[in-house]
């Protein structure tokens, strides 16, 4: 994804006559949790309706509540839109990308040779580690998810694995390598941010991240021996489908070696998964012999094979471009009202009363971590989560008399990983459609993928341990204090 190019108002950008009190600014932030547990998780709506109900009620307040002007407020959903619009466009192009690999083999064979590889009692820990290699060597946690993670989903479909099992093993890996990746966007974001040195911020998360990750590894090698025990898979069934239905030489593997190549040379995202497209469809002409009315046919309309399995079929069906509908009117909602509560002053509100609140080191770094947080929930755009803290608290973070690096590895910590676990976020929409499990299934709990995400909990879980023991915590620079007022 790309980085953000319109910065996040401040309080004092906020017009006196114009701004929310505390409690005000609170109002819209309750009703969107309201609406949206009550719509999603009661009445079992699509997050299209809530996700409207909190768009109205935050510009009745505006309008009404703030003297806000219709205009004001249209401007407030089309920044959101804006902020977020490398999200859509990515979300358009890797729809494509899918449909146009399973068509070339290129999913399949990944699939094909995963089975001839690994066994059900070692997939999890290796998938994870497999997407957190991945990850880290191109930056990019939504490539590899988009791509390796379809793969590895009808993997353990084979091996008798839970899906969500595997979505949620496939993400901690890919979060927790885009994390460490000097590659990845969210981490140049959090660095440039904070005006930390790029690979200072990368060494102040090391140790967290290890943990968080070594943590999720563990459990991964535990529920990988028990899935083992406990469900059969269906490997022959699998392979002998996608064999019979696709040529999987070599040659298959060519639109993922484009893709990561130019992934790899810091190509920028967008560009990069359009030439995976162009290499998916090459790839489905010259190997699998489709015509090439036919191949861009599967670019718009997606897949739908018929392979003599119906769990392949399943596993291999894709929606294309025109298939990404759903996934980003959500998106588009999401966006409009994170801008929305952006432009009125609501997080500008919420940010400055946190920097005023703290009254210590550890309640800082936790504070840190709950406004990123918070900050993804409302706005459900990955890269608000980290500028709105990380401008807002900068200051504070001097007057404690701490390194930049303490801050921006705060925001990482809680604010990257946790996305994909809000439902309505860009993230976890992109996650669901994409691999097809839900991040929650409030009817089924073990149904969806966020109760085995274990590093999106782990890796907050551990700022949090650090704030409130004190053990790991960022102590002041030489001849600091650590109290505000007192930095050099």
């Amino acid at each position: 994804m790309g980085t953000l190019d319109i910065t996040p108002l401040s309080l004092e950008d906020v017009a006196p006559e114009h701004r929310p009190s505390v409690g005000m600014a609170l109002l819209p932030v309750l009703a969107v949790v309201l609406f949206l547990g009550v719509g999603s998780a009661v009445l079992g709506l699509d997050p299209h309706v809530p996700l409207l109900w909190s768009i109205v009620a935050v510009g009745l307040l505006a309008r009404y509540g703030l003297d806000r002007s219709w205009e004001a407020i249209g401007d407030g959903l089309a920044r959101g839109l804006l902020m977020g619009r490398q999200a859509l466009f990515i979300i358009f192009v890797i729809y494509a990308l899918i449909a146009t690999w399973v068509s070339a083999g290129t999913i399949p064979a990944l699939m094909y040779y995963g089975l001839e590889l690994l066994s059900p009692a070692v997939y999890l820990p290796v998938a994870a580690l497999l997407a957190f290699t991945v990850a880290f060597s191109i930056g990019s946690s939504w490539t590899t998810v988009g791509t390796l993670g379809v793969a590895f989903v009808g993997i353990g479909a084979g091996l008798g694995i839970p899906a969500p099992m595997t979505v949620g093993a496939v993400l901690s890996g890919a979060y927790a390598g885009d994390k460490q990746s000097p590659l990845s966007d969210t981490t140049n974001l959090a660095a440039a941010v904070t005006n930390t040195d790029l690979y200072a911020h990368i060494r102040a998360m090391r140790a967290s991240t290890l943990v968080a990750f070594g943590l999720a590894l563990v459990a991964y090698a535990i529920l990988g021996l028990r899935a083992a025990g406990g469900a059969g898979g269906s490997v022959a069934e699998i392979q002998t489908a996608l064999a019979g239905t696709y040529s999987l030489s070599p040659l298959a593997f060519a639109p993922l070696l484009v893709t990561f190549g130019l992934a790899f040379r810091r190509y920028p995202a967008l560009p990069t998964l359009v030439a995976g497209v162009f290499a998916g469809v090459l790839t489905t002409l010259f190997l699998q012999g489709t015509g090439f009315v036919a191949a861009w046919e599967v670019f718009m309309s997606g897949t739908a094979p018929e392979t003599g399995s119906q769990l392949v079929d399943g596993l291999l069906a894709s929606g294309g471009l025109t298939g990404s509908a759903w996934t980003i009117t959500v998106v588009v909602a999401a966006l409009s009202l994170g801008g929305l509560l952006e432009k009125v002053g609501v997080l500008a509100v919420l940010a400055d009363t946190l920097a005023r609140s703290v009254r210590s080191v550890g309640g800082l770094v936790a504070g840190t971590g709950a406004a990123a947080i918070l900050t993804n929930v409302l706005t459900a755009q990955q890269y608000m989560s980290i500028v709105v803290p990380g401008m807002t608290l900068r200051d504070v973070y001097d007057e404690y008399g701490l390194d930049t690096e303490d801050l921006s590895s705060s925001i990482e910590a809680a604010g990257t990983p946790t996305g994909a676990l809000v439902p309505w976020h860009a993230g976890a929409v992109y996650m669901a459609e994409v691999t097809g499990v839900t991040p929650w299934d409030f009817g089924a709990l073990l149904s969806g993928y966020a109760p085995y995400y274990l590093f999106g909990f782990l890796s907050p879980l551990v700022l949090f341990a650090v704030a409130a023991t004190g053990v790991g915590l960022p102590t002041p620079g030489p001849g600091r204090s650590g109290t505000p007022g007192s930095a050099d």
